[in-house]
């Protein structure tokens, strides 16, 4: 199985890149993490911002396959301890599948990509920005993979 985040915005600053590559790399091949940046939607001055979401679903929905599970990352979505995106990790690994975790813009994700969804989650009540996002994410895939493995990362 194969975590594919795609996340709009391109070019993060090298402490984002660094956050996210420690985690990538703690991953074993058989849940490994993959970023695709989309680029985001023009949101230039007087910029139609229902336009530049649907430029950022097209590019995302380009890069959703059929077989994947897609998870989006949306505040209204449900919040998950730990304990429960380890279990909600379990199942996504016994399904065989990728899995496709969506982060959308400054404005959120095109309403296409929510409709696709198979589940909404909710890293956080809080409105965290979207170069922090990756990290946490990142970070709480390896820790939640620690949990199921026994490894003791998670203590």
């Amino acid at each position: 199985m194969k975590l594919r985040i795609l996340a709009v915005g391109t070019k993060m600053p090298d402490w984002v890149e660094t956050g996210v590559e420690t985690y990538v790399k703690r991953m074993p091949r058989d849940c490994a993490i993959e970023f695709i940046e989309i680029a985001p939607g023009n949101r230039g001055k007087n910029a139609d911002i229902a336009r530049a979401m649907a430029q950022e679903g097209d590019r995302m929905l380009s890069h959703i396959r059929d077989s994947d599970h897609i998870v989006a990352l949306d505040v209204k979505g449900r919040t998950w301890d730990t304990h429960k995106l380890s279990h909600e990790l379990d199942g996504w690994r016994m399904q065989g599948g990728d899995v496709a975790l969506l982060i959308g813009g400054p404005d959120g994700l095109d309403p296409r990509c929510l409709a696709k969804a198979h589940q909404r989650w909710s890293l956080s009540a809080l409105t965290l920005p979207h170069p922090l996002v990756r990290i946490v994410l990142a970070e709480q895939l390896y820790r939640a993979w620690t949990l199921l493995v026994g490894h003791p990362y998670h203590r």
